[in-house]
């Protein structure tokens, strides 16, 4: 991917895209793979980072919903299956079956547990990535090797999918860049454009790096910017009521030694009636979530002390060494861009995770909603809209069948495994510059190699782009991504062609940035 290449693409002033999308999260990279899919033009403009906000602040789960079974919505769950075993198909470099234990107590909680996973299962069909079934105690205690195990009767496995948020993102994006879409990070809409007629004819864009603004002709405009998708339907239509109510999830990570295993542990009724995971992931463990109602959209939500005594209360339930405060590597926050309730109606479990899709009288197509494992169809779904708003009768979706960028049959042991076919051009980058194989902090495997190639191959253009989405240390260990950004910052400066200037800049923004996951300043 090269952003100067596409930014060069802006200047043909006389040319009208198919569609622009505003947003470079999950959402809005859905919609790009499924319009490019059926020959559509595309222009998507990231404000900041691809994935940035809540897009990268998952609790790593390609799932179908569990909760949302047992809430009785059948088809979204139906819908999230379906398109789990697609994207595990598509993308295996970045994806993969997790093992889930949930600890049974009573015999009540076996029969019900049971019977909703063998249903479960069953919605999944031939994309079922393993049975469900109940081990002993002995078992789950050798699987768990810290589950508390007074009471303990037993567990129920049960299988879902896990991956790389951030990365999953960011290999979306370079599909798209590869085939022909105009992808952009970094690039802010600061207005929809109208034509006479008082429809959406495009977008005003600037470059957040360079400055310099761009007008952009589009036959539709879809608006896929998550919790802050009122700011764009205030362009539209000024005064708007609120259609987002953010809601936050936190999580927690930790040494993943307060587990043990290779499983993930599912606690199914925690005391505010959510589910709450514990998972391997990346050598460490994430915890978490919670469900916060918040009223202001912030690309940096900031962890409420409830949260995370929450999250530590109840992770202490079941776990023999209980956790705190110090035990804390990183804490990041992340916010649902849930549909507005009706007046007087805000608890978020009566706020539907589902997508929706809205077209206002401009013609401007806005996505709201939604989650992760629906990435895909969310996208499709979208499309079909803006078939209708421009007239157009579009060719079949084809989405559900591309092998996304680094796709891979020959999987690495090692943490180049998220790069699939790629990590061969890296050792050859290695090869020819010995020097950038040496490792950026001595607990992690992360060289100096990736700095240089996260630049050069993945847009990379900050140090929070680097240590946060493209390496996942800033959400693994907060004060080790401290310790790292001088080098990655050096690095990115030689090759970018920056001087110490931005440096001192860079550094400065990311250590107030990076503060803000450290668990002691909150």
């Amino acid at each position: 991917m090269d952003r100067n290449t596409n930014l060069s693409k802006l200047e043909e002033k006389e040319r009208v895209w198919d569609l622009v999308i505003i947003g470079g999260g999950a959402s809005g990279l859905g919609v790009a793979l499924d319009a490019l899919s059926r020959g559509l033009s595309v222009v998507l403009c990231e404000k900041a980072d691809f994935a940035q906000g809540t897009s990268s602040r998952s609790t790593k789960l390609v799932h179908g919903g569990v909760r949302y079974l047992a809430q009785g919505e059948i088809g979204l769950v139906f819908e999230a299956l379906k398109e789990r075993g697609r994207l595990l198909n598509n993308a295996p470099h970045l994806t993969e079956n997790q093992p889930f234990i949930i600890p049974i107590y009573s015999f009540f909680d076996r029969w019900k547990y049971s019977i909703g996973l063998k249903i479960y299962d069953w919605m999944a069909g031939r994309l079922r990535l393993g049975k469900s079934r109940f081990i002993s105690r002995k078992v789950t205690i050798n699987r768990l090797p810290q589950i508390k195990t007074e009471g303990l009767r037993g567990g129920i496995v049960y299988h879902d999918g896990q991956f790389d948020d951030a990365r999953l993102a960011l290999a979306i994006a370079q599909t798209c860049d590869a085939m022909g879409g105009c992808i952009l990070n970094h690039v802010p809409v600061s207005d929809v454009t109208k034509n006479s007629q008082g429809k959406v004819d495009g977008v005003s864009v600037k470059d957040s790096v360079s400055g310099k603004k761009y007008r952009i002709k589009a036959k539709a405009v879809v608006n896929a910017t998550g919790v802050f998708a009122d700011k764009i339907l205030r362009m539209d239509q000024p005064g708007i009521g609120k259609t987002i109510q953010p809601s936050q999830g936190i999580h927690l990570v930790m040494d993943r030694s307060f587990l043990g295993g290779q499983d993930a542990l599912m606690i199914p009724a925690t005391s505010d009636g959510r589910v709450l995971f514990a998972v391997p992931w990346q050598d460490k463990l994430v915890v978490g979530t919670t469900d916060t109602l918040r009223e202001k959209a912030k690309m940096e939500p900031r962890p409420l002390a409830k949260e995370i005594s929450f999250i530590l209360d109840t992770a202490r339930l079941y776990l023999k060494e209980a956790p705190t405060r110090e035990d804390v590597l990183s804490v990041f926050a992340g916010l649902r861009p849930l549909a507005a309730p009706k007046e007087g109606s805000m608890k978020t479990k009566e706020i539907s995770r589902s997508h929706k899709i809205i077209v206002s009288d401009s013609g401007l197509i806005t996505l709201t909603g939604g989650k992760w494992t629906t990435f895909r169809k969310m996208g499709e779904d979208t499309v079909e809209a803006v078939g209708k708003v421009i007239g157009v009768k579009l060719n079949p979706s084809t989405s559900m069948d591309i092998r996304l960028h680094g796709y891979s049959e020959s999987l690495e042991l090692s943490h180049w495994r998220s790069y699939g076919s790629e990590a061969e051009r890296l050792r050859e980058m290695v090869k020819e510059n010995p020097s950038l194989n040496k490792r950026l902090h001595e607990k992690y495997p992360y060289t100096e190699a990736e700095v240089v190639w996260a630049v050069r191959e993945e847009m990379a253009m900050k140090v929070e782009d680097v240590l946060s989405r493209r390496m996942r240390v800033l959400i693994l260990d907060a004060k080790a991504a401290i310790s790292m950004a001088p080098r990655v910052a050096e690095l990115m400066a030689g090759e970018l062609g920056k001087d110490t200037a931005w440096t001192a800049a860079e550094l400065e923004d990311f250590n107030k940035l990076a503060n803000k996951y450290v668990i002691d300043s909150l």
